[in-house]
Parts: structure tokens; C-alpha cells; sequence
């Protein structure tokens, strides 16, 4: 009887293994049978390029959630396994996230490929990060150089570029089909920074006012001048010093509109505006685009044709 019991036991324990080897197989098979890279994206403009890129020959996912603030963003434990489970890992920069590199410590970067889209991008220096007219926010919120590269088209064509070759590099037998594709969206990228120019040729108003100091890189590329109220993040706090001085620039210089974000709070320039008696116009630093407005059509190259048009209030 003992023994029956016995074989009973074992012919159990055995199928249950072989149930267990059978279906980890069939995981391991549809993941073959897909043979699509796992490509694991930042925030909005990063997840845009690289489908632009590869199109349907990858899984492109978007870590950071559309109206989350990247510039402090911590990955949870799960975001964390999602880039250790991906083959490609991209992001714009440290300066950008400044989370990566220590969330990279955790990771097999043996394993995971790892894309850093500004490689070899100039930044420009911060000069607001150690002023004083600012409330103190937190070491966490300072930059000391300006990440906000892709606002400038042709600084995008420079995180294509770096994306395409890393996707290659991995995926070899693709690597002239995401070639073609980047050539072909860097080519639309060309035509926007000729709208960009073609519209601010002949200005003689060349200054514009933002709550967020996220566009000295297209500021640069167009002959314009940024006049921030807060700093890099748009979570730093101007101190009321700072509020009155441009106050008094926004009067004597016949600022007619002050920009905020979609998608954050508009109380300071609400403050400024009604204090100078000026208009607010939204410029967006394409940090977050939602699900709903990419179903719609929404991307980068929209939204920055879209704050093209928002400019051209001021840029006269």
C-alpha cells in the first residue's frame, strides 16, 4: 500500500513538473514567435522618435505617465523590472532624468542595451541654478545645465540619429528599415525648423515670456530671447523680488503674453499676468502627452507646429 502511495506521489509531482517545463515553454515560444525588440522609452518625445523609428518592429513602451513631472520622477519597483525585462532602455539624458543613473545600478546593463538619445549634444549652462530669486525647491529640482534638447528641431534630429543607431546595433536584420524611417522623420524635423525661420525671419520682437524655462535651445536656434519667471523645473517657486522685477519688464517692454504649460499649474503666471495686465498663451515643453491626445493625432511634431503658432503672438 506504501508503495502505491509512494508511486501515486511521484507520478503526480511528476506531472506537475512537466505541466510547468510545458508552459514555460509556450512563454518562451510567443515571445520567438513575436520576435519583437522590447524597447522601453522614458517620457513622450523619447517613446515618439523611437516609434517613428521602428514602427511595428518593436514593443515601445512609455515609463514616465503623461503629466508626471520628469525632472524628479523615481521609478517604482515595477518600472524598474520592466527595464530590466526590456532589451533597449532609452532616455534622453542624466541632466534630463536625473534618476537613471542610479536606477541603472540595478539593472544588467550586459543584458540591456542602454540609449543615452543627447550623446554628443552641447547643453547649455544654467544660469538660473544657483539664483537666488528663486524659492529653494530642493537639490533635487536644480540643473546645472539645461536638458530641454529636444525643443530645438535640430537637436531632435541629433536624438534620432543616436536612437536609429543603438536600434540597429541591436537589431541588425532591421537596420536599414529604421535607417530609412529616421531619414525620413528627420526630414519632416527639417521642414519644421523651416517654419520655424520662415516665421521669424523679419521680426523685430524677438522676446517671449514663460513660467517654465524650458526653451533656450529653440530660443537659440530662432534668434530669440526666453524670459523665465521660474527656473528649469516648472515646479520652482519665483520669489516675489523676482515677480516685481519682471513685472516691470513685462510693462516697459510691451509684453503682451505671458506662456505657461497645459499641463501644470498657472497660478504664478495668472499672478503676473493680472499684475502687468497681460494675456497667458499655452507653450508646451512636450514632456507628457496624454493617451487620449496621441488617439487623436497628437505628437511632437504637432504640438511643437502648435507652440509655433502660440509664438507668433509675441515673435512680431
Amino acid at each position: 500500500m506504501m508503495k502505491k502511495n509512494k508511486k501515486l506521489i511521484i507520478s503526480v509531482l511528476s506531472l506537475g513538473l512537466l505541466l510547468l517545463v510545458s508552459a514555460c515553454g509556450n512563454t518562451d515560444s510567443q515571445v520567438e514567435e513575436n520576435g519583437k525588440l522590447k524597447v522601453v522609452t522614458t517620457f513622450y518625445p523619447m517613446y515618439d522618435f523611437t516609434k517613428n523609428i521602428v514602427q511595428d518592429k518593436a514593443d515601445v513602451s512609455l515609463l514616465i505617465p503623461a503629466g508626471t513631472e520628469p525632472h524628479d520622477f523615481e521609478p517604482s519597483a515595477k518600472m524598474v523590472a520592466s527595464i530590466e525585462n526590456a532589451d533597449i532602455f532609452i532616455y534622453n539624458s542624466e541632466e534630463m532624468e536625473t534618476w537613471v543613473p542610479s536606477t541603472l545600478e540595478a539593472v544588467d546593463t550586459r543584458k540591456v542595451t542602454i540609449i543615452n538619445a543627447s550623446k554628443g549634444i552641447e547643453f547649455i549652462e544654467n544660469i538660473d541654478s544657483e539664483d537666488e530669486n528663486h524659492e529653494d525647491v530642493g537639490e533635487d529640482h536644480q540643473h546645472s545645465v539645461d536638458p530641454h534638447v529636444w525643443l530645438n528641431p535640430m537637436l531632435a534630429k541629433a536624438e534620432v540619429k543616436n536612437i536609429q543607431t543603438g536600434l540597429a546595433k541591436v537589431d541588425q536584420e532591421n537596420a536599414s528599415f529604421y535607417q530609412k524611417n529616421a531619414k525620413e522623420y528627420n526630414e519632416k524635423l527639417d521642414q519644421l525648423d523651416q517654419e520655424f525661420k520662415t516665421a521669424f525671419k523679419n521680426a523685430k520682437n524677438r522676446t517671449f515670456v514663460t513660467q517654465h524655462a524650458a526653451f533656450a535651445y529653440l530660443a537659440k536656434q530662432y534668434n530669440l530671447t526666453q524670459v523665465s519667471i521660474s527656473g528649469l523645473s516648472s515646479e520652482t517657486e519665483p520669489s516675489p523680488s523676482k515677480l516685481a522685477e519682471l513685472s516691470k519688464y513685462a510693462k516697459e517692454n510691451d509684453v503682451r503674453y505671458i506662456y505657461f504649460e497645459n499641463n501644470t499649474s498657472s497660478k504664478i503666471a495668472e499672478t503676473l499676468a493680472a499684475e502687468a495686465n497681460i494675456e497667458l498663451a499655452v507653450l508646451d515643453p512636450i514632456e507628457g502627452v496624454t493617451k487620449k491626445e496621441q488617439e487623436v493625432g497628437t505628437d511632437y511634431i504637432q504640438v511643437m507646429k502648435n507652440n509655433l503658432e502660440s509664438l507668433k503672438k509675441s515673435i512680431q
